[in-house]
C-alpha cells in the first residue's frame, strides 16, 4: 500500500482497529474520544489544551493481542535508519506515525504494509493509541517517529497509555528498536562536539513549563556541558529561544562555537557554525526552527578547519 492510499486515514469515520464495542466518541480513531484536530490549534503553546483521552480499555477487544513496536527513523533519509529498524517495518503490518514521518519511508517498507495510518502534527495521543488500540485488536503494529523513540518522542506515551487501558507492555510483546537520535545525527555533521559530557534540553513549553526549562538551562550552562537544544523556535516559541540565548550568554563566553544543522539527513539540510554572541539574530532566519537542533560547545570546545572539536580530556595525560 502506497502512502498516497492513505492520507486521509485521520479522517476515516470508522475504525479498523477490531475493538468489539464502539461508540461515538471512539470510532475515528480507535478508542481516542479526541481526533487529531482537536489540539491542532494551540500545538506547541504552553497554554494549549486538548481534548484527546483514552476510550477503548482492553476489556473492549476480542482477539489475542498483537505486537507494538516503537520504531526510530534516525535522521530521515533511508540510508539513516539502522537494519534492525528497517526489518522491524518490514516486519510489521500496520505502520502509524505523523503524517511527516511516514513520508520520509522509502517506497520498499510502505509497499510491504497492510495498512498505513498518519495524523497531523498535535495528534500524539490519538495516533499512539490508534497504534496500541490496532495491536490488542491482534495486528502486528509499528509507531513510528524520526530520531529514537526515547529522545523526545512517543516509547514513554505508549507505556502510559497502554497502562491506563488496563494492559501491559508482556500483552502486546511491546518493543523499542532506536533510531540515531538527532543531536548524534547533528553532530556527525558538525564534526566533533559531543564527545564529553552532553545533556539536551527542549525549548518546546507545549509538555513542560517554561519556568522549568529556563531553570533547566541555568543548571546546565553554568557546568562544563556540551548542551543539545532542541525544537528551539516556532511562532508560538519565539521568546523562548531568545529566552534560551540570554540564559546562555548569562553563563558563557560570547565567543563559544555553537553549531546549527537544520533539517539533518534531509534534502533542505544546512549547516553552520557560529558564536553564542550571534546566535539569538539567527532566530528570525529560515536556518532555525523545529527540523533544527542546536549544539552548544562548552569552555573547551573550539573550531578547526570548519568543524566542532570538544576535547575528551586525552591531551592531559598523552603526549601527541
Amino acid at each position: 500500500m502506497s502512502t498516497d492510499d492513505t492520507t486521509d486515514a485521520s479522517t476515516d469515520t470508522e475504525s479498523n482497529c477490531g475493538a468489539s464495542s464502539t461508540d461515538d466518541d471512539s470510532a475515528a480513531t480507535c478508542g481516542a474520544s479526541g481526533d487529531s484536530s482537536s489540539s491542532g490549534s494551540g500545538c506547541g503553546g504552553s497554554d494549549s489544551t486538548t481534548d484527546e483521552k483514552v476510550g477503548a480499555t482492553v476489556d473492549d477487544f476480542d482477539a489475542d493481542p498483537g505486537r507494538l513496536v516503537a520504531v526510530g527513523l534516525g535522521p530521515g533519509q533511508p540510508e539513516g535508519m539502522t537494519q534492525r529498524a528497517r526489518g522491524a517495518l518490514l516486519d510489521a503490518e500496520h505502520i502509524v506515525g505523523y503524517t511527516t514521518y511516514v513520508d520520509l519511508l522509502p517506497a520498499e517498507i510502505t509497499e510491504s504494509a497492510e495498512e498505513l495510518y498518519d495524523t497531523p502534527m498535535c495528534g500524539e495521543v490519538s495516533r499512539t493509541e490508534e497504534a496500541i488500540d490496532r495491536a490488542l485488536a491482534g495486528n502486528d503494529v509499528a509507531i513510528i517517529g524520526s530520531g529514537d523513540p526515547n529522545v523526545y518522542a512517543l516509547a514513554g506515551l505508549a507505556l502510559e497509555i497502554l497502562e491506563s487501558k488496563g494492559g501491559t507492555a508482556s500483552a502486546v510483546d511491546f518493543e523499542v528498536v532506536p533510531g540515531v537520535p538527532a543531536a548524534q545525527s547533528c553532530g556527525a555533521r558538525l564534526g566533533a562536539p559531543l564527545v564529553n559530557d552532553t545533556v539536551s534540553v527542549s525549548l518546546s513549553d507545549h509538555l513542560t513549563p517554561m519556568e522549568t526549562i529556563e531553570s533547566r538551562l541555568h543548571a546546565v550552562a553554568d557546568e562544563g556541558f556540551t548542551i543539545a537544544v532542541y525544537n528551539p523556535w516556532s511562532r508560538k516559541r519565539r521568546e523562548n529561544f531568545q529566552r534560551c540565548c540570554e540564559i546562555l550568554l548569562d553563563h558563557r563566553d560570547p565567543d563559544t562555537p555553537v553549531g546549527i544543522v537544520h533539517g539533518a539527513g534531509r534534502e533542505d539540510e544546512s549547516v553552520e557554525i557560529v558564536t553564542l554572541g550571534e546566535l539569538e539574530d539567527l532566530g528570525e532566519t529560515d536556518l532555525i526552527d523545529m527540523t533544527t537542533t542546536i549544539l552548544v560547545g562548552n569552555e573547551d570546545t573550539y573550531v578547526w578547519d570548519d568543524r566542532m572539536v570538544t576535547p575528551r580530556g586525552y591531551e592531559s595525560k598523552y603526549d601527541y
